[in-house]
């Protein structure tokens, strides 16, 4: 019997060995048939992404590519708005969805096999998670990305707006915003806006395309009433000026309902964490002391 048994373990060894090899040798074969990315105006991956970068491409070359051109505008439009677009394009993200999935599902394959176990069930949970992984990080990359630029566009219209009113016209105020201004997304997103200007596409057109790149109730005020300025020749410094105020207004607005929601989102920690382990340390002593007491 455990002869059987060892036989049958090396023979899985040997089997996964050779699946391994082939796995590496087509990968390898159809690595060679995937065009070479060009990542000089690219955003540097980081570093465990390096890591299964050459897989992911092979990916995207064999299935994501042939997708319906509706799902890879759809994907491009989220990376967009997460400010992801210049660090993977469509079709590499959903591969590396693709990717994520198939190789969590062969852990659950893996794990199913150590734990002699026949279902495909745990197998199936992991891959359909695994692919949701990618999905979780840039949801994740968005809000932070949200949050920041909440942060910062208050002090960037501060700066266009001292520009404007010192006698710059609106793409020299931006300039000054941008060369004065803190790093972080807003000033990426004012440098594509100057961009945009200087390629010759109109000032009107640029701010709506930064809109349609955000989608932030926020910005998209702020083009409106540029814009509206510029049709109406209302004065630019004092339109500037009523939207760093609400800019600022809403920053404090969303800083107060955050402190507000502190208290409630701590309820479950407490409940679930602290709660039970302040019981277990005052009721230990007492037990002991029952105990000894001769209490039982």
């Amino acid at each position: 019997m455990s002869g059987d048994f060892g036989l049958s373990v090396v023979a899985a060894s040997i089997g996964g060995a050779v699946s391994a090899l082939l796995l590496v040798l087509g990968t390898a074969s159809l690595w060679s048939e995937v065009p070479t990315e060009d990542r000089t105006y690219l955003d540097p991956l980081a570093p465990r992404m390096r890591l299964v970068w050459p897989l992911v491409r092979v990916t995207a070359y064999v299935v994501t590519a042939r997708l319906p051109t509706a799902w890879l505008e759809r994907t491009h439009r989220r990376l967009l708005r997460a400010g992801a677009a210049y660090l993977v394009s469509a079709e590499d993200y959903l591969a590396l969805r693709v990717f994520s999935g198939i190789v969590c599902g062969l852990a659950g394959l893996w794990s199913t096999h150590v734990l002699h176990t026949a279902s495909f069930g745990p197998s199936l949970a992991l891959a359909a998670g695994g692919s949701f992984l990618p999905t979780l990080w840039l949801h994740e990359r968005r809000q932070r990305r949200n949050r920041e630029i909440g942060r910062l566009l208050p002090v960037y219209l501060d700066y266009i707006t001292l520009a404007v009113e010192a006698g710059l016209n609106f793409a020299g105020a931006l300039a000054q915003a941008v060369d004065k201004g803190p790093q972080g997304s807003m000033r990426r997103e004012f440098l594509l806006v100057l961009r945009d200007v200087k390629a010759g596409l109109p000032r009107a057109q640029a701010l709506k395309r930064m809109d349609e790149r955000l989608d932030l109730p926020e910005i998209g005020a702020f083009v409106s009433a540029v814009n509206q300025a510029e049709r109406t020749g209302a004065v630019l410094g004092k339109v500037l000026r009523a939207q760093a105020e609400r800019s600022r207004m809403d920053r404090f607005q969303r800083a107060e309902k955050a402190a507000m929601e502190a208290p409630v989102k701590l309820i479950a920690p407490l409940v679930i964490f602290i709660f039970p382990t302040t019981f277990l340390i005052i009721a230990f002593p007492i037990v002991v002391m029952f105990l000894h007491s001769g209490g039982l």
